[in-house]
């Protein structure tokens, strides 16, 4: 089981000049169950936004945080409020929950210590331990499935792994260097890839991304990086990109 990596800080290299989406998008990096910061993040975006600009959600908007199904609530509402506005990516944690509905006595067991627990208790669900015998494991996901809203969990297993417009292409985790975008294996885009931020790619591709957390959100060669820890740093961060333009909103 991998976990997630701390990279110290992304140098800024230059201007986004060859910044070409099709559209203008929000992008928002890893929420981890911080409801009250999504919830300052949406009223920045709606202040800022035009009409026209799509919101992209990279993944990861559960465990370690206290208020993951809130934070499913809101980002499932707007779904289904604006879904040809609102694109919601899988997480390498939203990945883990459904795998422990599906094998909770087997692999999907480890997701109650990389902040499975948190989650359930959200859910009204007492989990104590992070490591349960078999039955335990099984019962917790029962209550799990129980707890959650008719229709949530379909639309998590949905949520697509990767959104493109132009030459950016949003992702939870990475994307390998040398493959085409369209390419991608599932391991790289919910977990990253051992060159990602050593070898730039050479195809005029930009990857907007989250999962690895960065002291400051900013852009470093073919990377847009947008994970400030919020469940650790209290600093949820976003960006709005479009031609040859990037900024930055935190809250």
């Amino acid at each position: 089981m991998k976990s997630w990596k701390k990279h110290d800080r992304v140098e800024v290299e230059g201007v986004p000049d060859d910044f070409a989406p099709e559209i203008p998008f929000f992008a928002v990096g890893d929420i981890h169950g911080c409801a009250g910061l999504l919830d300052a993040m949406l009223l920045q975006l709606g202040a800022a936004a035009s009409g026209e600009e799509t919101r992209v959600f990279l993944g990861d908007y559960i465990d370690r945080g206290p208020d993951s199904r809130d934070v499913l609530m809101r980002l499932w509402g707007l779904s289904q409020e604006h879904p040809d506005k609102v694109v919601c990516l899988m997480g390498n944690h939203e990945r883990m929950m459904l795998d422990f509905i599906d094998d909770p006595a087997g692999s999907g067991a480890e997701w109650l210590r990389f902040g499975g627990v948190e989650t359930l208790r959200s859910f009204g669900i007492s989990a104590e331990k992070k490591r349960l015998d078999s039955d335990a494991s099984i019962d917790l996901a029962n209550a799990l499935e129980a707890a959650l809203p008719a229709g949530m969990q379909e639309w998590l297993r949905g949520l697509p792994l990767q959104w493109s417009s132009g030459n950016m292409h949003c992702v939870h985790a990475a994307m390998s260097p040398k493959r085409h975008p369209k390419a991608q294996r599932e391991e790289a885009l919910l977990w990253g890839h051992p060159k990602f931020f050593s070898e730039p790619r050479e195809d005029g591709v930009f990857v907007v991304h989250g999962h690895t957390i960065v002291e400051i959100a900013s852009i470093s060669a073919s990377r847009v990086s947008l994970d400030t820890g919020a469940y650790k740093t209290g600093r949820l961060t976003a960006a709005r990109v479009s031609e040859s333009t990037c900024d930055f909103f935190q809250a």
